[in-house]
């Protein structure tokens, strides 16, 4: 995928009165992880620009080139139809809560339909004042320890950020990793099923008789269970020759 494609319509990710420049640059660092590149920065403690948060951010630098600097919330989300604010602890505010996937679930949807969504992320200590979660339409709260609930700022940006990823993106649960093989067809198991059997009947394997079918019948059956690829059945077979060499050896 293109950088181009990564960095398509999405949230604004609205830092307000962030404390500390690392953290200001891991925010950055999270978020071009998972495509984004919108960042908002209200009322910096140190100032701005910042050469810690600059020396964190790493490759993810022009995310803080491009930051729009605001002196307050309302400034930072005037252009915005729909607004989520990140909170650890319970706000006495009638507004929906939602998980981060629902929350950028709903995003997508606003997005799609052509809206201006943003996330306001609060200061490291405490977090978001109330008077700033007021002004969003929707709180966003991660079902974290309760005895442990506080995530700092870049951990904060990060969740979202990975479930907005989520929603635009098009990930495989489950991928099989091909190192330079691939899996056998149904006659290279066959093949490897008799060589089996004619060592092991060589070795005295199948005893009792009365026993030997189902014996027989319970191998294939395992070797039809397993997914083997061609470099497995090579090393199977090359182990049984070994077997075989090493015993005429010794005799």
């Amino acid at each position: 995928m293109s950088e181009n494609e990564w960095s398509g319509p999405q949230p604004a990710m609205v830092l307000v009165r962030p404390q500390m420049g690392e953290n200001i640059g891991a925010a950055a660092r999270a978020m071009w992880n998972f495509g984004l590149d919108r960042m908002r920065v209200v009322d910096p403690r140190d100032g701005w620009p910042n050469e810690r948060a600059v020396a964190m951010a790493a490759g993810a630098g022009r995310l803080l080139d491009q930051a729009g600097l605001f002196d307050d919330v309302p400034a930072a989300i005037a252009d915005c139809n729909y607004v989520f604010a990140t909170t650890a602890r319970h706000r006495d505010l009638t507004k929906p809560i939602m998980t981060p996937e629902r929350a950028m679930e709903h995003a997508r949807a606003l997005i799609d339909a052509g809206q201006k969504v943003a996330v306001l992320f609060g200061p490291e200590r405490a977090g978001l004042e109330n008077e700033d979660a007021a002004r969003a339409n929707a709180l966003i709260s991660v079902p974290v320890n309760p005895a442990f609930s506080s995530l700092n700022l870049g951990q904060s940006v990060l969740l979202l950020a990975y479930e907005w990823r989520r929603q635009v993106a098009e990930a495989a649960p489950e991928v099989m990793e091909m190192a330079k093989t691939e899996f056998v067809e149904g006659v290279e198991i066959e093949k490897l099923g008799d060589h089996f059997e004619e060592r092991l009947e060589a070795a005295g394997f199948f005893f009792p008789e009365t026993k030997s079918e189902g014996m027989r019948v319970n191998l294939r059956n395992m070797w039809a269970r397993l997914p083997l690829t061609r470099a497995d059945v090579q090393t199977l077979h090359g182990m049984l020759r070994q077997l075989v060499r090493w015993k005429e050896r010794g005799e």
